[in-house]
């Protein structure tokens, strides 16, 4: 029994060791789990803000990116232009020679089109051949010959000079008013005779007068009477007859209308005539040359049917309306295909 009791007494403070054990082993493993859970949360809290961090620079790396791929466009983009900028300037010196030409020929051609003359054609031709003859290269020498070619042709050209023209038409214009017409050339002859006649009368009576006063004396009172009233009775027939011959004068009219031309009719007849004239100046200018020589067409049968042809004036008049009217007329400048087919030979294309 007493073995009994003491080994149940061992038994209970084995069990009591344990269970005091036990119990200090789960304190330690709270203590633990208490510890390691507030570096779990700690922890948490730190991912939370490593990752709000992570979403930022997120962010921030897409506009990076963006930025930095705007600008690589921009790169690739001077890239392509330095290229091409390397390539145009690679090109061998004949080329740039060929290429200018050509563009300095075509922009003429136009410029002839547009103002009808063939001096910008005549200049870019000319300074093609200056160009080729410093250049002394010897592929380009067939395009200097055509050049030649050209430039000869293009110069054969007449070119209507249309500053004198105009100057010739302002010339005409000015004169109008002083051109005769029909219906005042025959009062006007008409006076001029009348005055010619009263001067022939006038330088015969000193004449007359003086071999009267060489007479002998001896002649008489009367036979003196007598001869100074013959004089004056044919001064008197002489004046009567030429105020005769006015009231009546037989005439060939080839328009009657100009001689039944009132003076107010005559006026606006000038200034019809004066418009007439600078359309046909307007035209000129503006390279519509059908339409100048209609209005001088109309204009010089007007002047042949309304004024005197005897007149000086007249005259000079219409021969200045038939220069302009010879000369006003549409020319075609030629092309310089020979010097365009020998660039393009030259320049391989």
């Amino acid at each position: 029994m007493p073995a009994l009791a003491a080994g149940l007494t061992v038994l209970s403070v084995a069990a009591l060791g344990l269970a005091w054990q036990g119990q200090t082993r789960l304190k330690e493993l709270e203590q633990e789990l208490v510890r390691r859970q507030g570096l779990s949360q700690g922890e948490a809290s730190e991912a939370r803000t490593l990752a709000r961090q992570s979403q930022d620079l997120t962010r921030d790396t897409a506009a990076k990116v963006a930025l930095l791929e705007a600008r690589l466009a921009e790169v690739a983009l001077q890239r392509g232009q330095l290229e091409e900028l390397i390539q145009s300037m690679s090109r061998s010196r004949d080329e740039n020679v060929i290429v200018d030409i050509e563009s300095a020929l075509r922009v003429a051609l136009q410029q002839a089109g547009i103002t009808g003359s063939a001096e910008p054609l005549v200049a870019a031709l000319r300074q093609a051949d200056e160009r080729l003859a410093r250049h002394k290269q010897p592929r380009l020498e067939g395009v200097r010959r055509a050049v030649a070619r050209d430039l000869d042709r293009v110069k054969a050209v007449s070119v209507v000079d249309v500053s004198t023209l105009a100057i010739k038409l302002d010339e005409v214009v000015r004169l109008l008013d002083e051109l005769p017409m029909l219906s005042a050339a025959d009062k006007t002859s008409e006076a001029m005779a009348v005055r010619q006649a009263r001067v022939e009368r006038a330088a015969a009576k000193p004449a007359k007068t003086a071999s009267a006063a060489s007479a002998p004396a001896d002649d008489g009172l009367l036979s003196h009477w007598m001869r100074v009233a013959e004089e004056r009775w044919r001064d008197l027939a002489g004046h009567v007859w030429l105020e005769a011959k006015s009231l009546l004068r037989v005439t060939r009219i080839d328009h009657p209308e100009a001689m039944l031309l009132a003076p107010e009719q005559a006026f606006f007849l000038r200034e019809n005539l004066k418009l007439r004239l600078l359309n046909a100046r307007l035209a000129l200018l503006s390279r519509q040359f059908d339409t100048a020589q209609a209005d001088l067409r109309d204009t010089q049968s007007l002047l042949d049917r309304y004024f005197d042809a005897r007149s000086r004036k007249v005259v000079s008049a219409s021969e200045l309306l038939r220069q302009v009217a010879g000369q006003a007329r549409q020319v075609n400048v030629p092309r310089p295909d020979d010097t365009l087919a020998a660039l393009l030979a030259a320049g391989g294309r």
